[in-house]
């Protein structure tokens, strides 16, 4: 399935085949949206015909939206600092990482992996 949008307490989501949209409450995607964008495709688990929760990939890519500017020769990267992706994750992130930077994170860790 293909995240589409939010919608306040809803969340779409439409099958590429059929096109057929289906909207989900926010208890089924609380996990996982946080690592989902817009026309990323996901995982949605069901039970007895219900769909019950969303799982993002495992690895997405995800621009940093939200940091303090790294300096120059900021290399370590045993030491970190916060940042906001563009769909508002908070991660923890390397002191050279800056704003506009894309990175790719771990979704079954919520653990920064590299500079995608």
């Amino acid at each position: 399935m293909q995240y589409l949008y939010n919608d306040g307490d809803l969340y779409y989501f439409m099958d590429p085949e059929t096109f057929e949209q289906m909207p989900l409450g926010k208890d089924a995607v609380e996990d996982a949206i946080q690592y989902v964008k817009e026309n990323m495709n996901v995982t949605i688990r069901y039970f007895k015909g219900q769909a019950f929760s969303v799982e993002a990939p495992n690895f997405v890519e995800l621009e940093i939206a939200k940091t303090e500017p790294g300096f120059k020769g900021d290399t370590a990267t045993n030491n970190f600092k916060p940042a906001t992706t563009e769909t508002g994750l908070e991660i923890q992130v390397p002191l050279f990482i800056n704003i506009g930077d894309v990175i790719k994170i771990d979704t079954r860790t919520g653990e920064y992996l590299s500079r995608a």
